[in-house]
């Protein structure tokens, strides 16, 4: 490790506090560049990142547009209040709202996903007069009060004091069936039924929105079933009840399309946003707002608000982020990735792998789901923890040269959208032979 990575260990792990970490077990490694899907470490070795770090590099790293646009607008205007007009916060709620259904045009800019859940079910919650908000059980929607009460998976157990007005659901898997279906159709009818009998036992005249990723992604990459988010949305409008399309991780390409809720033909009635909308490089997040809802606070002040809502860096990164996934492609690239080179390789492992039970998803959006039995199911890691043999293949990976992302018994394939397809194959070759760790451990 060099001088200079050396010290940035030390003092991480002096001053440095980690989110979701035991302090103490921590060993990081040490970062010191990164370019398109690849980064370096201390030690100068380099990673294929098939994490997309937090799923959130969408347009890769260091894309010279975006990086260009945001020291230009720090030569012109670093900050200002929200309660000015800049030319890149406006022009970015205009290339965002250009890609979200009709009827959706105003945005409210906030710092990340879980502050844009927060003001949704807020806008949801003064729009309606009612209390609840109803969401998934293997769900993620951040970590502050209100978001991590709406979480579905055990991130959630801590901080809930169940006085959220929460209710939690059984979404659609067909995989892990909670209804005892055998076809992506029955299961999601039966979800679909299950939902209207919650919805019915809790009173719809006190919910005010039914809150969905619309591909579940920490959760396990499981995209919904034919009918299922139509029916949805039939069940909001029957009740009065809002929709909100969680799109923190699926939105801006990653599905394929710049939403996934493109993939399905539905309209939400908010739409949160963050992660790929400029790929992270300056924190931004918001909600999209249908114009009913917006008209709820037409004269009526909307009470909420951050002091760098439409941060003039974060916005100008935005800008430039979608024009250039416009102009590039990108989003195209996306769906041809996963088309043509990570769905049927992933499928190709899962035939060679005995430990693979399961393959879904879209885009560069992509799960494996590894097991020590075929037949029983059963995880290779247990539900909310981690286990020796997955951490044996993760290293195995990270020896490769390759970084992915895991969660529980998962491995998720989630690239940069603009990933290559030399690039995409050199990673499930090193996947291929890692997997040959878990293999071992199946019957």
């Amino acid at each position: 490790m060099s001088t200079s990575a050396r010290r940035t260990y030390e003092l991480d792990r002096a001053h440095v506090f980690h989110s979701w970490s035991a302090q103490a077990l921590l060993d990081p490694m040490v970062v010191e560049r990164a370019e398109g899907s690849y980064f370096w470490d201390g030690d100068g070795n380099r990673y294929l990142d098939f994490s997309s770090q937090l799923v959130n590099t969408n347009i890769g790293h260091q894309h010279p547009a975006v990086v260009a646009a945001i020291q230009e607008q720090a030569a012109k205007l670093c900050t200002i209040a929200p309660s000015y007009a800049n030319d890149a916060r406006s022009e970015a709620a205009r290339l965002i709202a250009e890609r979200t259904p009709a009827g959706l045009e105003k945005v409210f800019f906030t710092n990340g996903g879980a502050d844009a859940i927060e003001h949704a079910v807020r806008m949801a919650r003064l729009h309606t007069g009612r209390p609840k908000v109803l969401s998934q059980y293997r769900s993620y929607h951040g970590g502050t009060q209100t978001a991590v009460n709406l979480t579905g998976d055990p991130r959630r157990w801590p901080s809930d004091n169940g006085t959220a007005g929460v209710v939690h659901f059984f979404g659609p898997f067909l995989y892990r069936s909670e209804f005892g279906a055998t076809t992506e159709e029955e299961e999601s009818r039966l979800a679909l039924r299950h939902l209207e009998r919650v919805v019915e036992m809790e009173g719809p005249s006190t919910i005010a929105a039914i809150v969905l990723e619309t591909v579940p992604g920490t959760a396990g990459i499981m995209p919904p079933p034919p009918g299922f988010l139509a029916g949805v949305r039939e069940l909001c409008n029957r009740h009065g009840i809002l929709y909100i399309a969680d799109e923190v991780m699926a939105g801006f390409g990653r599905t394929g399309a710049w939403f996934a809720i493109d993939h399905y033909g539905v309209t939400p009635d908010l739409i949160t946003f963050a992660k790929g909308v400029n790929s992270g490089y300056v924190p931004l997040g918001g909600v999209v707002i249908a114009d009913h809802v917006a008209d709820t606070f037409a004269t009526r002040p909307y009470p909420g608000g951050l002091t760098y809502s439409g941060h003039p860096l974060a916005t100008a990164a935005a800008v430039a982020t979608i024009n250039a996934m416009r102009d590039e492609g990108i989003v195209e690239n996306a769906a041809r990735i996963g088309a043509d080179v990570l769905g049927p390789g992933l499928r190709e492992i899962a035939e060679r792998h005995p430990s693979v039970g399961d393959v879904r998803g879209l885009g560069v959006f992509w799960a494996l789901e590894l097991v020590r039995d075929r037949e029983t199911r059963e995880p290779l890691a247990p539900y909310g923890a981690s286990s020796p043999e997955m951490n044996d293949v993760l290293a195995e990976c990270k020896r490769g040269g390759l970084v992915v992302f895991a969660n529980f018994n998962r491995i998720h394939v989630v690239p940069p959208c603009t990933v290559s397809e030399t690039e995409a194959k050199a990673g499930l070759a090193v996947l291929d032979e890692a997997l040959t760790l878990a293999d071992r451990h199946t019957v």
